[in-house]
C-alpha cells in the first residue's frame, strides 16, 4: 500500500507543474468521456428511471455503464478534477505549493466543464433526446431539475460520499498491474455511487446543462411532466450556485481527505513507528 501512496503523491507533483496546454486538452477530453457515459447511461435506463417502481433497477443499469468513463480516462489518458482532489496528499507532504494545486484545479475544472458542455450541446442538436417518443428528453430534464433543487448541505454530503468512492476506485486502479485488474477496480465503486444517487461535480456538468438545453424543447418539456415550481429551480444560476458549488466542495473533502490524506497519514504513522508497511 505504501507504493500506492508514493505513486499518487508523485502524480500530484507532476500535475502541479504540468504545462497549461496538456492540462487543458486532457481536461476537455476527460470531461467529454464523462459526458459520453452520462448520456449513454441515461439512454440505456430512461424508461426504467421514468417509473418510480423501476427506478432502482434503472440506477443499477445506468451504474453498470458509468464506470466506462473512468476506464477511458485511466487507460487512454485524461485530467479529471475529482481525481485530482488527491493532490492534497503531496500538498500535505510539502512536495507542492498551494498555488500549484489551485492552478491545476482551476485549469482542469474549467476544461472538464468545456468538455461536458460541448458533448451535451452536440447531443442536444443531434436530436437524440427524441428517443422513446421524447421520454429521454423528459427524463433528462427531470434529472437536472432534481439536482438543482437539492439543499446546499445535502448536495455537499452527496458530493463527499460520491468522490470518496471515485477516488477509492482510482486508488485501487493504481495498485492493479494489468488492464483487467484496473477495470475491475474501477467498476464496483463507480457502480455503487450511481446506484446510491451520490453527486459527482463533473457528471453534473453534463446532466444539468443537458437538462437546461432540453428544457427549451416543448415536446421534451411536456414529457418531463414537472410542476412549474420544479421547473423554476432549473436555471443556470442554480446549476452553479445550488449544485456545482456544494457538490464540488464535497468532492474535494471526499477524495482529498477521506482517501488521499487518510491513507497517507495512516501509512506515514506506521513508518514513523518503525512498522513495516503492508505491501499488499
Amino acid at each position: 500500500m505504501l507504493e500506492i501512496v508514493q505513486t499518487v503523491s508523485d502524480a500530484g507533483v507532476a500535475r502541479a507543474s504540468a504545462p497549461f496546454r496538456r492540462l487543458f486538452i486532457l481536461g476537455v477530453l476527460a470531461g467529454a468521456y464523462i459526458a459520453f457515459v452520462a448520456f449513454a447511461s441515461t439512454m440505456a435506463a430512461f424508461s426504467l428511471l421514468a417509473d418510480p417502481a423501476t427506478s432502482g433497477l434503472g440506477r443499477c443499469l445506468a451504474g453498470a455503464i458509468f464506470p466506462g468513463g473512468l476506464v477511458l480516462i485511466i487507460l487512454a489518458g485524461g485530467e479529471l478534477f475529482t481525481g485530482n482532489t488527491m493532490m492534497l496528499l503531496p500538498l500535505s507532504q510539502r512536495r507542492i505549493r498551494l498555488a500549484g494545486l489551485l492552478r491545476n484545479w482551476s485549469i482542469v475544472y474549467a476544461a472538464n466543464l468545456a468538455g461536458t458542455v460541448f458533448i451535451a450541446s452536440l447531443i442536444f442538436y443531434s436530436g437524440q433526446f427524441n428517443a422513446g417518443e421524447h421520454l429521454l428528453g423528459g427524463v433528462t430534464i427531470r434529472i437536472a431539475a432534481a439536482k438543482c433543487s437539492l439543499a446546499f448541505s445535502k448536495a455537499f454530503v452527496l458530493g463527499l460520499l460520491c468522490n470518496w468512492l471515485v477516488c477509492l476506485a482510482i486508488w485501487m486502479a493504481v495498485s492493479a498491474k494489468e488492464v483487467q485488474g484496473k477495470i475491475m477496480a474501477i467498476f464496483f465503486p463507480i457502480w455503487l455511487f450511481v446506484i446510491s444517487g451520490f453527486e459527482h461535480s463533473i457528471a453534473n456538468m453534463y446532466f444539468i446543462p443537458a437538462g437546461l438545453l432540453a428544457k427549451s424543447n416543448p415536446a421534451w418539456l411536456e414529457a418531463a411532466n414537472l410542476s412549474q415550481e420544479a421547473l423554476a429551480s432549473l436555471t443556470w444560476a442554480n446549476f452553479f450556485c445550488a449544485n456545482l458549488l456544494p457538490v464540488t466542495l464535497g468532492n474535494i473533502i471526499g477524495g482529498g481527505v477521506f482517501v488521499a490524506l487518510a491513507y497517507g497519514y495512516a501509512l506515514q504513522a506506521k513508518s514513523e513507528k518503525g512498522v513495516v508497511p503492508d505491501q499488499t
